[in-house]
Parts: structure tokens; C-alpha cells; sequence
């Protein structure tokens, strides 16, 4: 829940009855400056309105001793005024008690969403990096589930993409691997600003899921080496894919600006790539799916020789792996294309 949902949800349970406490400690002083006097001040007699309501017990500031109207408003006022703050203690309870039956009922039925999910990713940290990452999944209709030690990271996530998926906690722990769907993941990032966490993380994911593809972030390079031997399938290092970046836009600045408005495209159009499955056989390409504007395969990739701009004609194989520039509808256009 963000932050104006709950300044909402306080304003509207906790909005009345401190409005009527408040109008009930105006009637209050004015009614003790009438029965009173002018000889006690508004402060005196609002003093006298909060002792009564609160019953504390104090002596009168106010004297009524000879003024028997006096004394029937202050047995009202006081009988009002406790009738009033139990309400308002009531309705404090209930809105925690509330609050932590709803935040359970809501982590239900994410963890129940969770338990639905196949073949969609983890990420494992979500601050500056994991949540252009999600960004990314998200753009690209991609599954996903969040995890982060931090809850104010998480919830800046989601002030973008409130439907997301998530799990508080650290994400290095195999119970909570096991929640996110480890088993069932196609892929994991293992992307936290920690190195060794990083490490850890993609030990507990392969121990875990030996299938599971894992791509780390990893900023020193002593790491580099551990974190591939404990089963990283690819380790990417933003200090290297930074200057690389950097280098690019300045050699080679149309093919840079092409792929930033790619990544920028309403249409979400992305280079992807697909494995054909085994039980494929042998068929040609434009029999898989005619020509759409949806996708448009540039390349094919057999074992390690690359087959670019492949022809209609062209025998495609059980374990090519297609590579294509697509949007979302696109992509799962093929897939079922090639399921089937």
C-alpha cells in the first residue's frame, strides 16, 4: 500500500470522530464561559472541557459549586466526551487490527499469484539497477517477482508498477527462493549492490534449480571468477558495460541511437531470441509464421555457426534459436507458433 493510500484510509476512519472531539472541546469552553463567567478566560474554561473529557480528575477551574446547570452540562459534557474518545480508541484497534488482517490477506494471495507462475523471472534486488531490470520485464511482458531486504525499495518499485509480484526479505535464504518459484523460474538476476551477496544468491538459486539461468551484476573483478563458478550463466559489470557504452556512442553514435529508440518505443519493439524446441523436426521458416509487423527475424543460430537475414525457404531445425526484433504480441505469436 503507498503512501497516500494510507493517508486516505486515516483520513477517512479517524476524519469524523476528531472532528466531532474537536467541535465537542469548542462547545465545551463557550459553554463554561456562559455558565462561568467572564472572570475565567477561554483558556481556563478549555482546560476545564479537556479534564472533563479526559477525567482526569483535577479541581474545578471552573467553580460551579452554586450553579446546578453548571454541574448538568459538565455530567453531559463528560459522559459525551468519554462516550466519544472510546469510539475514537475503538476505532484505532480496529484499524490495526485491520491493517495487519488486511496486509496478511494481500501477502495470501500475492504468495498464492506467486504459486501460479512458470517459467517467469527473479529479481533479486530492486534498487536503481533491478528496477530498470523490472522495468524492462514489465515493458516486455515478462513475468516477474521482486525481492528485496529493503521495503522502501520495494515500494518505490511499485509506486511505478503496482501489480508486481514481491517478497520482503533477504533473498539469499532458500525458503524464500522456494516462495518466489525457484523451481518453476525460468530465469534469475542476481543483481543486489553486494558482490558476495550476489555470490550467495546464485549458489543458493543453482543448489536449488540447477536449470534456472542466473545473470549476476558484479562490480570487482576478484569476483568475477567465484561467482561463474558457483554456476552464473552470465555476469555483467556495469563499470564495464558503461565504457563500452561510452566508447560506442562516440564511434559509433547512429547504432547507439537506434537502439535507444528501440528501447524507447511505444510499441515495445526488442531484439529477442527463442530456441525452437527438439521435438520440432525439420520445417521451413516462412511456413512457421508469414511476414508480420509484429517481428521480423534477422538471424538463426545452429549450434555455433549464425545464419543472418535467413530466406522463407530456409529449413529450421529442432534447437536453432531464432533471433528476431519483436513486440510482446509478436513474440508470443511464435511461441505458440512453435509449440505447436
Amino acid at each position: 500500500m503507498t503512501t497516500p493510500d494510507i493517508i486516505h484510509r486515516i483520513a477517512a476512519r479517524f476524519g469524523k470522530p476528531l472532528a466531532l472531539l474537536a467541535a465537542l472541546h469548542v462547545v465545551g469552553t463557550f459553554g463554561y464561559r456562559v455558565l462561568g463567567g467572564p472572570q475565567y478566560s477561554l483558556l481556563d474554561c478549555l482546560y476545564m472541557t479537556f479534564i472533563t473529557i479526559a477525567t482526569i480528575g483535577y479541581a474545578e477551574v471552573v467553580d460551579l459549586s452554586a450553579n446546578p446547570a453548571g454541574r448538568l452540562f459538565t455530567m453531559a459534557l463528560g459522559f459525551t466526551g468519554i462516550a466519544m474518545t472510546w469510539y475514537l480508541f475503538s476505532s484505532l484497534t480496529a484499524f490495526i487490527v485491520e491493517g495487519e488482517i488486511d496486509i496478511a490477506l494481500r501477502r495470501r494471495r500475492m504468495q498464492k499469484s506467486i504459486d501460479r507462475l512458470f517459467g517467469h523471472y527473479i529479481i533479486c534486488g530492486i534498487g536503481r539497477v533491478g528496477a530498470n531490470v523490472g522495468h524492462e520485464l514489465a515493458i516486455t511482458a515478462r513475468p516477474h517477482v521482486i525481492i528485496d531486504v529493503s521495503q522502501h525499495n520495494i515500494d518505490a518499485y511499485r509506486e511505478r508498477h503496482d501489480e508486481v509480484l514481491w517478497l520482503h526479505g533477504d533473498a539469499a535464504e532458500d525458503e524464500l527462493l522456494q516462495r518466489a518459484g525457484i523451481g518453476r523460474a525460468a530465469g534469475l538476476f542476481a543483481i543486489t549492490g553486494d558482490d558476495a551477496k550476489n555470490l550467495v544468491i546464485t549458489l543458493s538459486a543453482k543448489k536449488l534449480n540447477p536449470a534456472v539461468r542466473v545473470v549476476a551484476r558484479c562490480h570487482d573483478v576478484g569476483y568475477i571468477d567465484k561467482i561463474r563458478l558457483v554456476g552464473a550463466d552470465a555476469i555483467v559489470s556495469p563499470d564495464f558495460t558503461g565504457g563500452m557504452r561510452i566508447a560506442s556512442s562516440m564511434v559509433r553514435p547512429h547504432v547507439v541511437n537506434f537502439l535507444d529508440e528501440m528501447l524507447r518505443s511505444e510499441q515495445a519493439l526488442r531484439v529477442e531470441e527463442l530456441r525452437v524446441p527438439e521435438r520440432y523436426g525439420e520445417n521451413a521458416l516462412g511456413t512457421i509464421e508469414p511476414r508480420s509487423d509484429d517481428y521480423l527475424i534477422i538471424a538463426l543460430r545452429r549450434g555455433d555457426a549464425w545464419r543472418f537475414n535467413p530466406p522463407a525457404d530456409y529449413l529450421v531445425r529442432g534447437g536453432d534459436v531464432l533471433v528476431f526484433m519483436a513486440t510482446p504480441q509478436g513474440r508470443r505469436r511464435l511461441e505458440e507458433q512453435l509449440a505447436t
